[in-house]
This record gives structure tokens, sequence and C-alpha cells, in this order.
């Protein structure tokens, strides 16, 4: 880890948190990620090698514990970690406000993932749904079902509910309530194939990104 030499502790804290993908490892596990798999799926384009090295170096320093528990690894915040929560925030709803979102930002991978993660499962339909999203020509299948929702890459095996057609960042602007579904439906920028009683559902299970300007 590079150093700036200085006694400064938002200089020693940015010699930790300021490192690539380390802030984003510590947003996922503030959003719920648990496994190695999870960290690796809610980060495209970090590589196993670095993610692993990333959570090394948090380890080290106490922001996170790594657990062992019937053969699985499972990683958690400590409390000097949790009080991250108020860093990551501002930085944030900082990122909303000012600065805009441009097409390289709008991955469909994580885009889908960030969905899985906003949907609230309890106000989904107790027998669950599978919504097929068609984003930016590439097709992902989104299991809405207890205890959470996630994401697929290949026909779960069940017929789905719903079909989402849209492009990943008019996904991204819902999420971070640029615009709204209703109103991306009603300007041709997403559709959605199925009963309404069944798109009213499933809408009304997904929160708005944490990070979305409300003023």
């Amino acid at each position: 880890m590079r150093t700036y030499g200085q006694y400064c502790p938002l200089a020693r804290a940015s010699e930790l948190l300021a490192e690539r993908w380390t802030l984003i490892i510590v947003r996922n596990l503030l959003a719920g990620c648990r496994t190695f798999g999870e960290l690796l799926e809610g980060a495209p384009g970090v590589s196993r090698a670095l993610l692993a090295q990333r959570l090394v170096l948090l380890e080290q320093y106490e922001v996170i514990v790594r657990e062992v528990a019937r053969g699985r690894v499972r990683y958690a915040l400590t409390e000097r970690g949790q009080e991250l929560r108020t860093v990551v925030q501002a930085l944030g709803e900082w990122g909303a406000r000012w600065l805009e979102l441009e097409p390289h930002h709008s991955d469909p991978a994580y885009v889908l993932f960030a969905t899985s993660r906003l949907v609230d499962v309890e106000r989904a339909p107790a027998h669950g749904l599978v919504v097929r999203f068609e984003l930016d020509d590439r097709h992902y299948w989104l299991l809405v079902r207890r205890p959470r929702a996630e994401v697929c890459t290949s026909y779960p095996g069940r017929p789905e509910d719903l079909v989402v057609r849209t492009r990943s960042e008019v996904l991204a602007r819902c999420h971070l309530r640029h615009t709204t579904f209703a109103q991306a439906e009603r300007g041709g920028q997403l559709e959605i194939d199925g009963p309404r009683p069944t798109v009213r559902a499933f809408l009304a299970c997904i929160r708005p990104s944490p990070f979305a300007v409300t003023a």
C-alpha cells in the first residue's frame, strides 16, 4: 500500500480507502454481500486475485473479519467497518448530485446486480417471480424469492412471469430517480410484457438506490 507520508488522518485513511475497488467492496458488504462470489458479482471488472488482495488488506486493518463455518468463508464488517456507512453514503449522495451518469457507468451485469439488491422480497408475491431482462442485447433472469433476489445468466428452468426490455442506462436512471419506470415506459425507453397486476407487484417491491437524490 502506497503512503502519502503525512500524519493527517485524512491522508492516512485515504491510503487504505482510496485504493481501487476498496470502497466498492465496503459498499457491497454494507449492501449485504457476504461471500467471495457475491463480492465478485457486485464488482464487475475486478479480478479474483485483486479482490482477494483487497480483502486481506481490509482484514489486516480490522475493517472486516473473515469467518469460516461449515467449510464456507464469509466476510463481515467490524465495528470500525460499519462506521464507514456514513462515508459511503455521503460519497454516494455527492456523486449522485454532482457527477453526470455516462454510458460507460452502466455495465449491464452490475445494473442487474444492483437491481437484485434493491428488491424488497417481503413485498413481492409469496410464490416469487421470474423476470427476464433484455438489457443491451444481453439476457439475464432476476429471481425474486426469499431470502433475497438473485441474478442468473442462464434460463432458470421456470416460466417467466415478466419480460423487461430496456437499456441498462435507463434502468440505472430509474434506480437513481432521474426518471420513473412509468415515465420510461411512456417514453418508449422501457417495455414490460406480462399481466399488469404482476407488473405493478414487481415494480412496487423495487426500492430506489440509497444514493438517489430526492431533493
